[in-house]
């Protein structure tokens, strides 16, 4: 029987936050290159599954440069987005993209919100960046009502030998390397590319998640054949 690993230890948060703060100002073209443009589909079916509606409130953890945080302002209107993450450099950039969010400075393992506060908490491509991924994960239960959601969308590992063998080799071999040559700092995409292949995703993450805080339903779904995977807790 495959063992489920309900526990994760992740990384030294300051080291993360310094070095997000030394690429953020080539992060979102080292994205669009790394995944030529995939990675704006997946948020898009983030939003989609997360079941926004107009006037929705949401909060969108380890926001980045603001990308998911934007489009499910895009979907709920008038509805209030809230933008949050840990490095400066990477709000000051999420400021500049949008007027319509508020952004602000937060670490998603001690976020600064009432209980109750959100229809909806986000977080995409960050969770595996978390000192302590169960604290973050039990912050976005708490700052939501219940039958509200939590949606996390982050990579995982293709369940299929052919699509895992060509996945695995462009991201040992040539992530790291485009991620060097457009930000300058090729050490920080090889971490990333580290950090993606150990996490736990699917029934290992879901374990994770029951492990943080009570949820009444977890689903999930893998998206570009496992490359990525969506998670969705119902508080």
């Amino acid at each position: 029987m495959r063992r489920v690993r309900n526990e994760y230890s992740g990384p030294d948060p300051t080291r993360i936050k310094s070095m997000f703060g030394s690429i953020a100002g080539r992060y979102d073209r080292a994205n669009t290159i790394m995944s030529a443009g995939v990675h704006h589909l997946w948020r898009r079916a983030a939003v989609r599954w997360s079941g926004a509606k107009a006037n929705d409130n949401v909060l969108d953890c380890a926001t980045g440069t603001g990308d998911l945080a934007i489009a499910f302002k895009k979907k709920v209107g008038d509805g209030r987005v809230v933008g949050t993450d840990f490095t400066p450099e990477m709000i000051e950039l999420a400021r500049q993209k949008s007027n319509e969010i508020t952004f602000e400075v937060a670490d998603v393992t001690a976020l600064p919100f009432d209980d109750d506060s959100f229809d909806i908490a986000s977080i995409s491509f960050g969770i595996r960046n978390v000192g302590d991924p169960s604290k973050g994960i039990a912050e976005m239960a708490r700052v939501v009502r219940p039958g509200g959601r939590v949606i996390v969308l982050e990579f995982g590992q293709p369940s299929s030998r052919v699509a895992a063998s060509l996945y695995e080799t462009y991201r040992r071999h040539f992530l790291p390397r485009l991620g060097g040559a457009v930000t300058g700092k090729r050490g920080a995409y090889e971490y990333l590319e580290s950090s993606a292949a150990r996490f736990p995703c699917g029934d290992d993450f879901v374990a994770l998640m029951r492990g943080a805080t009570p949820f009444a339903s977890i689903d999930y779904r893998p998206l570009t054949f496992g490359i990525a995977y969506l998670y969705r807790g119902v508080v």
